[in-house]
């Protein structure tokens, strides 16, 4: 890809955004009956290429159920409302009324509670109760803290989730996390993120991740480009660390890392876009959101909007479009494709031909700026 210079000295590459793309039909097509869109981690197989963004306006325990049997992944959030209070709900109730200019500031005092561990294990275990894949998430900050309740209360996939994960980070003040011998020494698979070049997923996979999120500032609740000037347009991040991964699985002999995207997935075109690029899944949190399930009531915002110093995000409301169900599979009652997410990947991959995942990852791409 050719640099651009924009001054003396200073040069830059040329990137694309979900928007800035468009897949191309082949001369074959298929009937959607026949594709799939199955996807598997590890061990753990799913029917929806999916997994449910760490939010506590997007995952409860009791909607991490309910995405799991709807053949996705739940991801709860387990440094947020719901292991910090006994009585979340009331809790979540609460923020739904919260408005003007004061919001965030009172979401950063009812985020000051302190993180319980018993709290975590009692989640936990609800939702291993339900008979589903259960995963976790905490920031790189509270990992080193909080990962053994984490572990020995039964999660199956460990989520370690920031604006930007790196294996080499450097600090003065505290030691930091050694990625590659904490997720040598678990026995659960760990998917890491965000980053948004070849080197900074390289350098994730050969820690041992078994599932690397690229993205970091590009979510619809994230304020990070305005706060920090940090960010990455998706399509170019996607392919570029889709090409890290087939170096990763050449130089390890054969060991696949999964590519999730995370950030500008809002609609189901979206998502056909992000496969196409070279994801294997897509983590999702404003679509979701909108679920009259959503335990937001109708709002989103991320762990970035009640950062106790720099607030990198905004309380967004979403409104409600319909059931978990019917956002996810459908029947769709919109047009604008913020429902049946995933029979419209389906009849997308269909369109062009393709019957599954990774055959629809070679799918022809247009930029239309």
């Amino acid at each position: 890809m050719s640099d651009i210079e924009i001054g003396p000295g200073k040069r830059a590459r040329a990137a694309y955004s979900f928007d800035e793309i468009a897949i191309v039909p082949s001369r074959r097509t298929r009937d959607p009956e026949e594709v799939s869109i199955s996807w598997q981690i590890d061990a753990y197989k799913f029917d929806l290429p999916f997994v449910a963004a760490p939010m506590d306006s997007v995952v409860s325990p009791a909607t991490a159920i309910a995405i799991g049997k709807a053949g996705g992944l739940g991801v709860l959030n387990l440094e947020g409302i719901w292991t910090r209070y006994e009585d979340a709900e009331e809790q979540l109730s609460a923020m739904s009324k919260l408005s003007g200019d004061d919001a965030i500031k009172k979401m950063q005092e009812i985020y000051m509670a302190p993180i319980q561990p018993t709290l975590i294990k009692e989640r936990i275990a609800q939702i291993r109760s339900a008979g589903v894949t259960v995963a976790g998430a905490l920031s790189p900050q509270r990992t080193s803290e909080f990962h053994k309740v984490v572990l020995d209360a039964g999660v199956d996939i460990f989520v370690i989730r920031g604006t930007t994960v790196s294996a080499e980070h450097v600090s003065d003040k505290i030691a930091p996390l050694n990625l590659k011998k904490f997720i040598y020494e678990l026995d659960v698979p760990v998917i890491v993120g965000g980053c948004a070049t070849a080197q900074g997923a390289l350098h994730l996979m050969r820690s041992g991740a078994a599932g690397v999120l690229v993205g970091f500032g590009g979510g619809s609740a994230h304020t990070t480009k305005k706060v920090l000037g940090i960010s990455v347009p998706m399509a170019s991040a996607v392919a570029e660390v889709a090409s890290a991964r087939r170096d990763y699985l050449e130089e390890s002999g054969g060991r696949y890392v999964h590519v999730i995207a995370d950030g500008s997935v809002g609609s189901s075109g979206e998502i056909a876009k992000a496969v196409a690029c070279g994801a294997d899944a897509v983590m999702m949190g404003s679509p979701l959101a909108k679920a009259s399930e959503a335990p937001g009531k109708g709002w989103h915002w991320g762990l970035e909007a009640h950062h106790p110093q720099l607030p990198r995000g905004n309380r967004v409301q979403v409104g409600t479009v319909g059931t978990l169900t019917e956002v996810l599979t459908g029947p769709s009652h919109t047009s604008d494709g913020s429902m049946n997410l995933f029979g419209a990947l389906r009849r997308s991959m269909a369109t062009c031909g393709y019957s599954d995942l990774k055959e629809f990852q070679r799918v022809e791409v247009v930029v239309q700026p």
